[in-house]
């Protein structure tokens, strides 16, 4: 009884629960200060809370659950139709950068979402030069309070639609609609984020599908606004996922099992994150820019500053001290040796280093060195565009007002180069995808008898003309794009999709895959099965069926294997037929004979030789001469 109690995963919730809390209430003790912990917060974001953060995430889950048919098994998403294939294929477009391969992935984009974006949406702020907020009443107080707040909870509802119909003459009170605090919680924010993954897909490489793209476009914007904050919360994110499984399983049991997969670093979409960090950082740097010029231009705002503070343009400049009231606490952090640092690091946790090339059939090429120096050309980029002086790189030669590129040339100043670069490193990573994009997939018949669901051809081949790699010949420093590919193959010229589903070793390190077609809240399952016999020492013969609606049809049946093992100079070959399988008894002085694999615990003789199946092993029995000359293939992910 005890035991059971033990193992239950409330009990362990609850014990780690207590733990936490007691940790908590320790350090808020220990904090003699009396400060609001909340304080910093609600003087950036409504009630502290980043509302635009949480609508994007509550987004994100809804595709999931609804578009991609999640709710119908949360494991298995409708992937296929999702993927950025092409601009002549709308659907995939818009969902590509809010759609996921998997619970997995979903997860882990929408808990690094939590914490970039919340730490982005905080720089933001829903109020643009903060606000004072003063200290929250105590718990005791509002213990006190919560009776009379209880009972005049009827007349706060009564009130609420007239509140609502107040709303609209509140924002339009505010001088610009940008400044109101709503507006900029609930619309910006998430406009923003919408708008940076619709377009993005417009400049993804390759069919990418997933939200991570927006996500390092929050980290690119955060480590440009709070460089060391930013860094900090990239270990947050490890504490919110770990947190997460906690709440999840409490209790987990595991133990040693195969695997199969490509590296780590090659499931990497390198091209989107960096499209993403980029643009992040681009529009942090702008939007500090544009702060900046307002500041400097608002005398209201600078009598209210400090009299000790930076006089003259550079009070507003990144790396200008920070002021009394603690709108720029945060302007020490950004100088450009932190920002570099701070991208450095982040790049390196993340994998932007991660620069390889496709070989064809699940082999690749990793250029790590060359990727760990484009990493640290993009952190300096991004480092002088965000924490440059605005003084020109040569002074005697300066127009105070250029009108003329040469002029501008002269007077340029290291921001504005840096700038410059920034916007040139971002079309450099965007426009490698423009044609990619623009070639459509030829109307050709696939390689063996495919079956047809809805538009979608789904068939079996190996060896073939990667078609989608290939999409655009590329050759350069003796590698090309023309490769090939094995496993099950997906097209459907109407979506401009081909692609690769399962790989060959994937199906044979399973037996077994679903390939999910589908659309917008629909799907159709395609189950596809290897079933093959290993000869001895001689490699395996295969058939690969596809079983949709219980009706079975075979896709591919590979070359036959031959046994090692000569029995009285006769050779034994077992090939897969659309059938089943056959023994073949070749050499010696007769002719080749052919017969049926025998039933489970039956017996076929061919040319005097007796085979036995017993179990998943057959034997060839001649005279007292037995020897087992195949054995059924097994699978190592249904172990």
């Amino acid at each position: 009884m005890v035991a059971d109690a033990l193992a239950s995963d409330t009990v362990h919730l609850a014990a780690g629960g207590v733990a936490v809390a007691v940790a908590l209430a320790a350090v808020f003790l220990a904090d003699r200060r009396g400060a609001d912990w909340t304080r910093t917060l609600r003087s950036r974001l409504l009630l502290g809370v980043p509302w635009g953060t949480l609508l994007v995430v509550a987004g994100v889950i809804g595709v999931y659950l609804f578009v991609q048919s999640g709710i119908d098994d949360p494991n298995r998403p409708v992937v296929i139709p999702f993927r950025s294939w092409s601009y002549f294929y709308p659907e995939g477009l818009v969902w590509s950068s809010f759609a996921h391969a998997g619970r997995g992935h979903i997860t882990g984009n929408l808990l690094s979402a939590l914490v970039a974006g919340s730490l982005a949406e905080y720089a933001y702020g829903h109020f643009p030069e903060g606000r004072e907020v003063g200290d929250r009443e105590r718990a005791a107080v509002r213990s006190r309070r919560l009776p009379d707040r209880l009972r005049g909870l009827p007349g706060r509802v009564r009130e609420m639609p007239s509140r609502a119909r107040r709303l609209p003459s509140r924002i339009r009170a505010v001088e610009s609609p940008g400044e109101n605090p709503y507006v900029r919680a609930f619309l910006i924010v998430p406009g923003a984020a919408v708008a940076f993954g619709l377009v993005s897909a417009l400049f993804a490489l390759g069919p990418v599908i997933g939200f991570s793209v927006v996500v390092f476009a929050y980290w690119g914007f955060a480590l440009v606004t709070r460089p060391v904050a930013a860094v900090v919360a990239t270990t947050g994110t490890a504490l919110v996922g770990v947190v997460y499984d906690a709440l999840r399983t409490p209790v987990a049991f595991a133990e040693a099992s195969p695997s199969y997969g490509a590296p780590g670093w090659a499931n990497v979409a390198i091209q989107g994150h960096a499209l993403g960090l980029i643009g992040g950082a681009l529009v942090a740097v702008v939007l500090l820019r544009r702060r900046r010029t307002r500041g400097g231009d608002d005398g209201k705002r600078s009598e209210d500053r400090d009299a000790g503070a930076t006089p003259g343009r550079w009070r507003f400049h990144p790396n200008a001290a920070p002021d009394h009231d603690g709108s720029r606490a945060d302007a020490s952090e950004r100088t450009a040796l932190v920002v570099f640092g701070a991208l450095l690091l982040f790049g390196a946790s993340r994998r932007l280093w991660a620069v390889y090339w496709y070989l064809g059939n699940e082999r690749y090429e990793l250029y790590r060195a060359v990727g760990v120096g484009l990493l640290a050309l993009l952190a300096a980029i991004v480092a002088v565009a965000a924490a440059s002086r605005d003084d020109p790189l040569w002074p005697s030669r300066a127009v105070p007002k250029p009108e003329t590129l040469r002029d501008g040339i002269r007077s340029s100043t290291p921001a504005a180069v840096g700038l410059v670069l920034l916007t040139a490193a971002l079309a450099a990573v965007a426009g490698p995808a423009v044609v990619p994009n623009l070639v459509t997939v030829e109307d050709g018949d696939l390689p063996g008898d495919p079956i047809e669901v809805e538009g979608y051809q789904v068939t079996y081949a190996e060896n073939v003309e990667d078609r989608l790699v290939g999409v655009v010949d590329v050759e350069a420093f003796g590698r090309s794009t023309s490769v090939n590919t094995s496993g099950v193959i997906v097209s459907d010229p109407d979506r401009e999709i081909w692609t690769t589903a399962v790989s060959k070793g994937n199906l044979a390190f399973w037996g077994y895959r679903a390939v999910d077609v589908g659309g917008t809240g629909w799907r159709e399952t395609v189950w596809v099965q290897r079933v093959g016999w290993v000869a001895a020492n001689g490699g395996p013969a295969y058939r690969v069926d596809a079983v949709r609606n219980e009706t079975r049809r075979t896709l591919f049946t590979s070359d036959p294997a031959r046994a090692e093992p000569r029995i009285d100079g006769r050779n034994v070959v077992i090939a897969a037929t659309p059938d089943g399988f056959e023994l073949t008894v070749a050499g010696g002085s007769g002719n080749n004979v052919t017969a049926p694999l025998p039933a489970a615990n039956e017996t076929e003789t061919v040319r005097g030789i007796t085979f036995v199946r017993e179990g998943n092993a057959v034997f060839a029995q001649r005279g007292e001469t037995r020897v087992r000359i195949a054995q059924r293939e097994r699978y190592e992910g249904r172990r």
